[in-house]
């Protein structure tokens, strides 16, 4: 029987070097539901949930799952109803977030 090799756990303390802050109109959004073709629902800081979708420039780099905190820009025309999707959070990450009071504690 062939041995199996051992893989250590991912560490919680991850290291955090920086933070991508919003700028501008950008907010904050937790992916709800994905739909398929880079396109997920996600619940937004303002309590408006948008359709978001992954720009191709971003798509091969930002691998999103549900639950996940994102950076998001409105579209320019829909702003309420669409968005596209800027950055993935790690949890180190959301964490930072929480503590420096960018994001509130039961956005969760």
């Amino acid at each position: 029987m062939a041995e199996r090799k051992f893989r250590p756990p991912l560490t919680l303390s991850e290291e955090i070097a920086r933070v991508q802050l919003p700028v501008g109109n950008e907010t904050y959004g937790i992916v709800e539901q994905r739909l398929g073709y880079s396109k997920m629902y996600v619940r937004c800081l303002d309590n408006k949930i948008r359709l978001g979708r992954i720009p191709g420039k971003y798509a091969r780099r930002l691998w999103i799952r549900e639950g996940d905190l994102v950076l998001l820009k409105p579209w320019p025309v829909q702003a309420d109803e669409k968005c596209d999707l800027i950055y993935r959070y790690s949890n180190a990450q959301w964490d930072w977030l929480v503590k420096k009071s960018k994001v509130p504690a039961d956005f969760r």
